[in-house]
């Protein structure tokens, strides 16, 4: 195992159309998708399609969404025997509809029914078999295995998105910070974005990085700090964008590249996800990636592929 994770999976349907309907008013579906979701879960799902061996941690319902989101795992290559089937449990939905005018995304979000994930399900064994660990949220639960991984001398890589000036205490137990534009606003009010990531890094972290879409990143490590613009491509949905990016992120630092380099990458696999609808059917194989960031093409048959298997899904 390279890569232990802990999340909450659930399912997404996409529906893509040309425009936010007004009040009172409809608007044309041009595509739609049936893919599973979740931050953690769907970084995993990105290592895998690399080619790295991942694990994840979690509840799901015993229900028809439950199954779906343990396929679409094992599908991928992804370990689920900690993955905890909450019989009574109805696994989270989430509607993401995404449109070409603005070409933003918008979430309508139900939580389900599955129990939470308690410390006591934890198996230390399993959570410290990866030499990284991938969390996103700060829980009791996240915390624990935090503390498990860096006393096995691991590394903790945390997705900021939702982080918070009241979780600054996880700050001391994580490795690696990537927060996204929203996470950077939520904690600062300014752009000093160098100033501001060496804060960060002075709690704890020894690489921070925050996302900004198609104006790429900015991140600080031991060797300064610097920033990656973002690749041009046509972009369909940015659902999952970030997701993916954790997941190359974590893909870069296995390989022992440097912090610039790997958010280089991430920011191709990021931006090849964004061609197509949801956050799984554009994630790239390591060998798209390589020929995308050398030559600037993208094996769209490939992906199309994919667009189709999850979009008959629904269908079966």
């Amino acid at each position: 195992m390279d890569v232990v994770g802990i999340d909450i999976p659930c399912v997404d349907f996409l529906a893509h159309i040309d425009r936010l309907p007004k009040e009172n008013r409809g608007a044309r579906l041009l595509e739609y998708s049936w893919q599973g979701g979740g931050k953690v879960a769907t970084a995993l799902v990105a290592l895998a399609r690399l080619g790295v061996k991942t694990g994840i941690v979690g509840v799901v319902g015993g229900c028809s969404y439950g199954r779906f989101c343990i396929d679409d795992f094992v599908r991928h290559g992804v370990d689920v025997s900690k993955l905890i089937i909450d019989e009574d449990g109805e696994t989270s939905l989430s509607l993401v509809l995404s449109d070409d005018e603005t070409k933003g995304r918008s979430i309508i979000f139900h939580r389900g029914t599955v129990r939470n994930l308690s410390p006591e399900d934890l198996d230390r064994d399993y959570i410290t078999a990866g030499k990284y660990l991938h969390l996103a949220q700060v829980t009791p639960v996240t915390r624990q295995a935090a503390i498990w991984a860096r006393e096995k001398g691991n590394i903790v890589v945390f997705d900021a998105d939702g982080f918070r000036e009241e979780s600054q205490e996880m700050l001391s137990l994580i490795d690696v910070f990537i927060g996204s534009e929203f996470c950077y606003k939520s904690l600062f009010n300014d752009d000093n974005y160098e100033a501001n990531c060496r804060k960060i890094m002075e709690k704890g972290p020894g690489i921070v990085v925050f996302t900004f879409g198609e104006r790429g990143c900015i991140g600080m490590d031991s060797q300064g700090f610097f920033e990656e613009p973002a690749f041009t491509v046509p972009v369909k949905d940015t659902t999952g964008a970030g997701d993916v990016y954790h997941g190359a992120f974590i893909y870069g630092l296995i390989q022992g590249w440097s912090t610039r380099k790997t958010a280089r990458f991430a920011n191709a696999v990021s931006a090849i996800k964004c061609t197509r609808i949801g956050g799984r059917a554009g994630i790239p194989t390591l060998s798209m990636v390589e020929k995308f960031m050398e030559t600037g093409c993208i094996d769209f048959e490939e992906l199309d592929q994919r667009v189709m298997f999850y979009r008959k899904q629904g269908l079966t």
